[in-house]
C-alpha cells in the first residue's frame, strides 16, 4: 500500500483517523502500532514476522545496554550494541545483498550456486537504519530507553515514514512518542502538506516519468543526442518529485497524528557544488551516515588523509544501501570522488566562479550520477552515457526530440519552476502584501480580517483542486510507481 493510492486515502487512512481520535491517549499507540502493521501487511505479510522480530530484538538490547550503563559496565554495554547491530545488518543483508553477493560470485569464478531468490521486504533498508540507531543513542546517553514495548514498536513500525522515510532518529520523537498534543493548526498543517506531497507524486512525478520510461527504451533509430538528455531531464524531475513528495506526504500525516519529522529535501537542484547537493537531498540518510558511521570513523578530526578515507567508507556504503546491484556500487564511488575531491581542494576554487557556472557544473554531475543510478545494468547505462555525450553514432537532433519536447514543454517548464524556491518566494511576497494590506485596511476602519481571509480561502482551494484532481487521475491511471519502493 502507497499514500498515492485510492485504497490509502479513501480506506485505511480514514479508518485510522477515526480510531486514533476516538481512543483514550493511553491507547493512541497502540492505534498507530497495529494499525501500521496492517499497513505494511498489506503489501507484505511475511515480513511482518520479520518486522516484529527486529523491534524485539532492538527493545531488549536497549534494555540490556540501559541497564548495564547504569551499573558501569561499559564494555558490556558495548558488546551489546554491536550484537544489536550485527543482527540487523545479517537480516539486511540476507534479504537485500544474498543474491547480489551470490550472482556476483558466480559472474567472477563461473559457479552455480542457484540464486535464493527472496522477495526484498519493503522499507527494510529505512526502518532497519531507525531500530540500529535507538541501540546507539541509548548507549551514547542520547535517549531516554523505550520500556513499553508497544510505543517502541509503534516507533518501529510507524507508517507514515516507514516505506521509504525520512529515516527518523529515536531521539527525534522519543519525546512526541510518550507525550505529544495534537492540535488544530498541526493537522490543518498536515493535511497541506500531505496534499503538497500528493500533487508532487501524482501530477508531477508521474506525468514526467511516463516520458522517461518512453525515452529510456528507444533504439538507436529514434533516439539523438538531444533526447537523451530530454530522458534525463525527466528522470531527474521523476525521481526528485517522486521522493520529494513521498517526503511531503509522510511528514504531513506525521504532523496530522502529532509528530513532528524532519525534513528530507530542500531544493537539491539549486545546488552550486556537489557538497551543498547532498545537504539538500535525502537529507535524513546523510545525517544518518554522518551521526553513525563518518563521525565515529574520526570525521574530519585525524587530518586530511583519514577524513578522505572515512568520505570513501560513507559514500560506498551510501551507494551499497541504495541496491542490490553494481550500478550503485558505482554510483556511490561516483559521488565519493567528486565530494573527496570537491573538499580536498575544487570547492575554494569553485565559489570564485559565477553562480550560474557553478549550477551547471553541478547540474552536468548529477545528471551523469542519475543516469548511473537508473540503470541496473552497467551495459545499457554506459551506452546512455555515450548517446548523451554524442558518441554513440546517433543523430545530435531529430524529429522525435523536437515532438517529445514540444509535447512536454510546459510540464518541464512547470517542474524547473517547482524544484527552485521561486513560488515559496512568490507565496510569501504575496502574504506580505495582503499582510500589510490587511494593516492599511485597519488603520482605515475597515474589516481588518478581509484580506487575510481571503488569502486563506485561496490557498485551500489550491489544495482542494490539487486533491480532486489527484484522485482523477488515480481513477483512471495505471501508471503509478515509486522509485525508492525498493529500497
Amino acid at each position: 500500500m502507497v499514500f498515492s493510492s485510492l485504497l490509502f486515502l479513501f480506506r485505511f487512512f480514514p479508518i485510522v483517523l477515526i480510531l486514533y481520535f476516538l481512543v483514550p491517549r493511553k491507547l493512541k499507540n497502540a492505534v498507530l502500532f497495529f494499525s501500521s502493521l496492517v499497513f505494511y501487511a498489506w503489501g507484505e505479510p511475511v515480513y511482518v514476522v520479520l518486522m516484529l522480530f527486529s523491534t524485539i530484538v532492538d527493545y531488549t538490547h536497549g534494555m540490556l545496554v540501559d541497564k548495564l550503563i547504569k551499573q558501569g559496565k561499559e564494555k558490556k554495554a558495548r558488546l551489546v550494541v554491536a550484537s544489536s547491530m550485527t543482527i540487523n545488518l545479517l537480516l539486511l543483508g540476507f534479504f537485500k545483498y544474498a543474491d547480489f553477493l551470490i550472482g556476483s560470485i558466480n559472474g567472477v569464478l563461473g559457479t552455480g550456486i542457484p540464486l535464493l531468490k527472496l522477495a526484498l521486504p519493503i522499507g527494510i533498508s529505512f526502518y532497519t537504519f531507525q531500530t540500529m540507531s535507538y541501540t546507539v543513542d541509548i548507549y551514547r546517553r542520547e535517549a531516554k530507553v523505550q520500556r513499553n514495548i508497544i510505543s517502541f514498536g509503534a516507533y518501529v513500525a510507524l507508517f507514515p515514514q516507514l516505506i521509504a522515510g525520512p529515516i527518523v532518529r529515536y531521539q527525534t520523537i522519543a519525546e512526541e512518542l510518550q507525550e505529544r498534543k495534537e492540535t488544530s493548526r498541526d493537522f490543518s498543517e498536515g493535511i497541506n502538506r500531505f496534499l503538497l506531497g500528493l500533487g508532487k507524486k501524482v501530477l508531477l512525478a508521474n506525468n514526467i516519468g511516463m516520458l522517461w520510461d518512453s525515452i529510456s527504451v528507444m533504439g538507436s533509430q529514434e533516439l539523438s543526442v538531444a533526447t537523451a538528455w530530454l530522458g534525463i531531464l525527466a528522470y531527474s524531475f521523476q525521481i526528485y518529485f517522486d521522493f520529494s513528495g513521498y517526503s511531503d506526504m509522510a511528514i504531513g500525516l506525521g504532523r496530522m497524528l502529532g509528530f513532528h519529522f524532519p525534513e528530507n529535501f530542500n531544493y537539491p537542484y539549486i545546488s552550486k557544488s556537489i557538497t551543498e547537493f547532498w545537504r539538500r537531498w535525502h537529507i535524513s540518510l546523510g545525517t544518518w551516515f554522518r551521526e553513525y558511521v563518518y563521525i565515529p570513523l574520526g570525521g574530519n578530526r585525524k587530518g586530511k588523509l583519514c577524513q578522505i578515507r572515512n568520505l570513501a567508507i560513507v559514500w560506498l556504503l551510501t551507494g551499497i544501501w541504495h541496491g542490490a546491484s553494481w550500478n550503485f556500487v558505482v554510483w556511490g564511488i561516483y559521488y565519493g570522488i567528486f565530494l573527496i575531491v570537491e573538499k580536498v581542494f575544487l570547492l575554494k576554487h569553485l565559489e570564485r566562479l559565477p553562480r550560474f557556472w557553478q549550477h551547471v557544473y553541478t547540474l552536468l554531475i548529477v545528471a551523469v550520477g542519475w543516469v548511473i543510478f537508473a540503470f541496473d545494468s552497467m551495459g545499457s547505462g554506459w551506452i546512455y552515457l555515450k548517446n548523451m555525450f554524442g558518441f554513440g553514432g546517433i543523430a545530435w537532433i531529430n524529429r522525435e526530440f523536437v515532438y517529445l519536447l514540444y509535447t512536454n514543454f510546459l510540464w518541464l517548464v512547470l517542474l524547473m519552476l517547482g524544484s527552485t524556491e521561486l513560488p515559496k518566494k512568490l507565496v510569501r511576497r504575496l502574504e506580505t502584501r495582503l499582510t500589510l494590506g490587511a494593516g492599511a485596511i485597519e488603520a482605515e476602519g475597515r474589516n481588518v480580517w478581509y484580506r487575510k481571509g481571503l488569502l486563506v480561502l485561496g490557498e485551500n482551494i489550491v489544495y482542494i483542486v490539487i486533491f480532486f484532481v489527484s484522485v482523477a487521475y488515480l481513477v483512471d491511471a495505471t501508471y503509478n510507481p515509486f522509485l525508492y519502493f525498493r529500497f
